[in-house]
This record gives C-alpha cells, sequence and structure tokens, in this order.
C-alpha cells in the first residue's frame, strides 16, 4: 500500500538521538505559510515508558522542522487516554524552545484508549478561536496528527467525519500494534498521503520526510506571479489573497474593495454613524452627548440643574425635568409630590379571597377553614394527611435469611409509630436484590395492623445488591397514583427509605438524583458493609439529618429515634416534610387566644365580685 509506512517502536530508545539530529534544521526553516497544526498522542498504558520516551522526542524532532510563530505555524499538544489533557494550545506559545519545555515535561495519563474521545476534544476545543485557532474567514489550514498505539475502545469514524466536515485535514500515525481499519476511518482522503502505520525504524526518515513534505510545501506567493491586490497567503499546495484592514476581497478574489463599516449595521451607534477610510466614528443627534464608548448617546441631565423641587426623583427628558415616585407611591396633580398608594385598590393583587395592604405591599388573606397555598394568593381547604412512605429493602444474599427476619421487624417497628391510614400515612414496600419486586404498593393496606402482617409474609430473594434498579422502579412506579400515591395536587409529602448492607453492584446516581428531582425526601439506613458515600449520595441534604447507621442487625434498633424524629410528622419536620395538619395549627392558636381572654375575664369578673363583697361587709 503506497505511503502506508511501518516501524517498531521497542527498537526506537536506541535511536533517538539520530532522528533528534537528523531533524535539526540544517538551512532555511520549512516555511508553510499559516498553519494551525495540533499534535493528538496517545499517552494510554498499553503505551511503555520508553515508546513514550520515543514519541516525545520525534515531536521534538519534528517541531524543529516547522516556522514555529504567532503569524506561522502555530502548534498545539494534547495527550488522552481515558481522559484528554491540553498539554498546551495554538495560542499559548510563540517561541519552539518554550515548546519542546512543555513536551519534555509531558507525563503520561497510562489508561485506556479513548482516541474517538480525543478527536471530539480536538474538533470543538484545540481547534477553537478560544484556544488560539485562527478565525474560518482567514482559511488558515487547519492540521491534525493522530499518533496512537492501539485500538480505540470507543468509535472514531463517525466523529472523524464531522471533524473532516469541518476542513481539519487529519494524519493518522499508527505504531507497532495500531489497527490499520481504525487508522483509515480517521484519516482524511487520500488515504495513502495521510495514513501512516510504522513497524521498522529504517523508515522513519522516509516518514518524517512525508509528512514535512505535505506539511511545508513550497511558498507560491513567492515562486508564482499571484497579482493580489494586497496581500498573498500561502498555503500547503495553494496559495489566497488577502486585503488590508478596512478593506474587503472582491469577487475576482484579487482586487480589495474599501468596507463601508456604517452599511454593514455592526458599528453599534446609538444615533448616526459616520464612515471614514477603513473605520468610523459615532455621531449624536442635537440635544446629546456621545458618552466614553464612542458610540451611546446621553440626553442632556436637566435634573442636574437642581430646581426640579421633586419629592423622590427627577429624570430628565428631551422636555425638560419631570418627576417620578418610588414604589409604591403615585404623583399628585402638582407634578412634584409622592402619596402612599392603597395597592389592593391601585393593582391586580390577584388574592382569592381578601387583600390586605401593608406600606409599600399587600398580602392574600383565606377564610377560616382554608389556608394559603405556596403562590401566596389562592386559598385550599385544610387536609389531614401524613405522608407516602416507600420502604426500599435490600434482599441480597450478603443479608442471609435470619438478618433478613431482623431487618422484617425493624420495619414493623416503623411502622408502629406511623398514623397509618387513606386519609393519613400509606406504606408500600419493596424489596430489590438481583432484580426488583414491589411487596406491596402504597394504596393496598389502609391500617397498620394490615401493614405489619403484609411485611412479615414478604419472602427473601437473595441473589445481587441492585440499588440503582430499585431507586428507577420507586420512582417511576412506586409513587404512581396507580400505585396509590396521592396526587401532586395535595402536597401530601413523599418519603423513600432505602435499606442496604453493602455496596451496590449498579450505577445509583442517576436515579438518586431523580428521586430528589421529583420532590422524594430520601432518607438511607445501612448496616454492616454500607458504603457511606453511596448512602450519602442516596439520602437527601443534610446528609446528617437523612443518613443512619448501624454496625450489625442486631444493634439497629437504636435508628428508630432518630428515623422517628425525621420522618414522623408529629415528632419532627425534616425537608419536604410539614406539620401534619396546618389547620390543626391554626385552630390550636385561635382556641388559645379564646381561652386566654375568658380567663381574664374571669379573673377580672372575681375580683370585682370579691370588692363588691367587701363594700357590703363594711
Amino acid at each position: 500500500m503506497r505511503g502506508l509506512l511501518c516501524w517498531p517502536l521497542a527498537t526506537l530508545l536506541l535511536l533517538l538521538q539520530p532522528w533528534e539530529t537528523q531533524q535539526q534544521p540544517t538551512g532555511p526553516k520549512c516555511h508553510t505559510g499559516p498553519l494551525d497544526l495540533v499534535f493528538v498522542i496517545d499517552s494510554s498504558r498499553s503505551v511503555r515508558p520508553f515508546e513514550f520516551e520515543t514519541m516525545r522526542q520525534f515531536l521534538v524532532g519534528l517541531l524543529r522542522s516547522l516556522d514555529v510563530g504567532l503569524n506561522a505555524t502555530r502548534v498545539g499538544v494534547i495527550q488522552y487516554s481515558s481522559q484528554v489533557q491540553s498539554v498546551f494550545p495554538l495560542g499559548a506559545f510563540s517561541r519552539r524552545e518554550d515548546m519542546e519545555r512543555a513536551i519534555r515535561a509531558l507525563v503520561p495519563l497510562a489508561q485506556g484508549t479513548m482516541t474517538g474521545l480525543a478527536i471530539q476534544y480536538a474538533m470543538n476545543v484545540a481547534f477553537s478561536e478560544a484556544e488560539g485557532a485562527r478565525p474560518p474567514k482567514e482559511r488558515v489550514p487547519r492540521v491534525a496528527v493522530i499518533v496512537t498505539d492501539g485500538r480505540p475502545q470507543d468509535r472514531v469514524a463517525e466523529v472523524a467525519a464531522q471533524a473532516r466536515a469541518r476542513g481539519i485535514e487529519i494524519y493518522a500515525v499508527g505504531v507497532q500494534r495500531a489497527d490499520v481499519g481504525s487508522l483509515r476511518a480517521m484519516a482524511s482522503p487520500p488515504l495513502d498521503e495521510h495514513v501512516f502505520l510504522v513497524e521498522s525504524f529504517d523508515l522513519i526518515q522516509e516518514f518524517g520526510l512525508q509528512l514535512q513534505g505535505r506539511l511545508c510545501g513550497k511558498d507560491l506567493c513567492a515562486e508564482w506571479g499571484h497579482i493580489c491586490q494586497h496581500q498573498c497567503v500561502s498555503a500547503p499546495g495553494t496559495f489566497y489573497c488577502a486585503c488590508n484592514s478596512g478593506y474587503k476581497l472582491a469577487a475576482d478574489n484579487k482586487s480589495c474593495l474599501a468596507i463601508d463599516l456604517c452599511a454593514e449595521g455592526t458599528h453599534g451607534c446609538d444615533h448616526h454613524c459616520v464612515s471614514s477610510p477603513g473605520s468610523y466614528f459615532c455621531r449624536c443627534r442635537a440635544g446629546f452627548v456621545l458618552q466614553e464608548d464612542q458610540r451611546s448617546c446621553r440626553a442632556i441631565n436637566h435634573c442636574g440643574f437642581g430646581n426640579h423641587s421633586c419629592e423622590h426623583e427627577c429624570v430628565s427628558t428631551l422636555g425638560g425635568p419631570r418627576c417620578r415616585c418610588r414604589e409604591g407611591h403615585v404623583l399628585l396633580p402638582d407634578g412634584r409630590t409622592c402619596q402612599v398608594r392603597d395597592l389592593c385598590n391601585g393593582v391586580d393583587h390577584g388574592c382569592e379571597f381578601q387583600c390586605v395592604s401593608k406600606g409599600l405591599s399587600y398580602r392574600c388573606l383565606c377564610p377560616e377553614g382554608r389556608r394559603l397555598q405556596a403562590d401566596g394568593k389562592s386559598c385550599l381547604r385544610c387536609r389531614e394527611g401524613h405522608v407516602d412512605l416507600v420502604l426500599l429493602v435490600d434482599g441480597s444474599k450478603s443479608v442471609r435469611p435470619q438478618n433478613f427476619e431482623l431487618v422484617k421487624r425493624f420495619v414493623n417497628q416503623i411502622v408502629d409509630f406511623l398514623d397509618v391510614s387513606p386519609e393519613g400515612t400509606r406504606i408500600g414496600l419493596v424489596q430489590f436484590s438481583s432484580r426488583v419486586r414491589t411487596e406491596f404498593p402504597l394504596g393496598r393496606y389502609g391500617t397498620a395492623a394490615e401493614v405489619k402482617q403484609a411485611v412479615l409474609a414478604v419472602e427473601y430473594m437473595e441473589r445481587g445488591t441492585m440499588t440503582g434498579l430499585a431507586l428507577r422502579h420507586m420512582v417511576e412506579h412506586s409513587f404512581s397514583e396507580a400505585q396509590g400515591a396521592r396526587p401532586r395536587a395535595l402536597n401530601v409529602p413523599r418519603v423513600g427509605l432505602v435499606f442496604t448492607d453493602g455496596r451496590s453492584q449498579d450505577d445509583i446516581s442517576v436515579w438518586a438524583a431523580r428521586a430528589k428531582e421529583e420532590g422524594i425526601v430520601m432518607y438511607a439506613v445501612g448496616v454492616g458493609k454500607a458504603v457511606e458515600e453511596e448512602l450519602r449520595e442516596i439520602a437527601s441534604e443534610p446528609a446528617e439529618l437523612h443518613v443512619s447507621y448501624s454496625p450489625d442487625f442486631s444493634t439497629m434498633t437504636h435508628l428508630l429515634e432518630n428515623l422517628k424524629g425525621s420522618i414522623c410528622p408529629e415528632e419532627g419536620i425534616s425537608a419536604g416534610t410539614e406539620l401534619r395538619s396546618l389547620c390543626e395549627c391554626e385552630s390550636l392558636v385561635e382556641f388559645q387566644g379564646r381561652t386566654l381572654g375568658a380567663l381574664e375575664g374571669l379573673t377580672q369578673n372575681h375580683i370585682l365580685w370579691g370588692w363588691r363583697r367587701g363594700l357590703e361587709g363594711r
């Protein structure tokens, strides 16, 4: 195959110095014209230290043959394994010595071989203007040289095609164990000029010379009669014309036309734009002055004269000053003084029942027996309710049968301190191991006795620990109305309690986060070898209130008080829960006020009665 070269990297270390010496320029530098060149280096664990050192020296030698500079060849280097690391971007260095210093300090990543990820990074980041690449309108060629020693662990064909479609020319250099099919999928056409397989050190010179020849080429601007009116720019194998600042290329791609920057509409002038050769300036209408940004215009400040007599604020207009009141006030007919506005009469307050003005704001009230909703405007009838509670119980083989019975007893102790009823607390139970099984949904049982009997009848599953699968089942099914959960419109708190004794065999992060996004307050109870990081990831914040742990099954009953204070609405309030009945709370306050008033009246009557008896005794 023409252009497909080979060399063994293992033999390179002994011959590094000759290669680096051969790459030293003995005459004029290679003049490529403007060129953005990014090396994509494989530093996976399959690249042994002495092989990586060979690639390092090869890069240094190749750099010495290029005309490096901000206006010539810009060079960037990235290395990759399972992740991508920028060694230095295109705009970082303009001196070859600085580039060599960064390459010699390079430390391999020594992980996997995610070549597709590296191409994606080069396309989206390394060749971006933010990293130092020149804008597409300058037509500077973009070249990527990928050096790898193995088969990619991800897909490369699609992302390489996208990179080529964006105008990136790709050279694929395979070393020793590289996969030829992957190299051909990455490289630009023609493949015989862009694919190199290195198996013999004898051919490294030929490879270097071919790559150098492709990147360099001749300076066609210097050798040909280009007839560009302003500037000629050389590129590998071609040239193009460019114009000086303030001019644009004409349709013949050779001559240049003066740019009317005002006509393009990008000048940003507030009022008038005045063109000048290759530039422009802004000018304001009469009665305005130009600001420091030389674009925006400001009206003459009539308020600055100090004779406006406004009580609150003065606003300068073209016709002179006018007064304006602060928020919550209205301007009186004299045009200067302000008065507090009755917001309930002057705005669309949206209160369902009653609006009460208070200073510069207002608040909504609801009639007795109804309470204000979260929107602060509409009223909702008070409800009697607790929570919808779903228990996820680990039934993996590490729990063991005798401990699983202790777990069921522990669950029933939780049930004992909850007010279980269709209108109060509803309880559902899910067991998980290598699969997930709903033992009973939220809407099945209406009493604590029925729930406890169903818990005792649960059979131990054994096998693995798929906690992430259980969390997904809980989010997608357990809290659905079909399973007995109350509609979200009723604002009944939803609580999930995960009980586990070991590390999950699948990922939990996605569905643990999803549960919290769905408004489910999550508690995590760990026993034995349970992993603290997983418990904290499952639980809601703060973790101190939502994570419990016991070293073994026989001592886990001490966790009951913690859970009781967190879950039970009567015992405590945690994030996402609320008082058992806000109506009860409001009624209690009202009752207390009435009682204290009655007692005060009785006390006064008693004192008056005693005073009268004293007078009669006289």
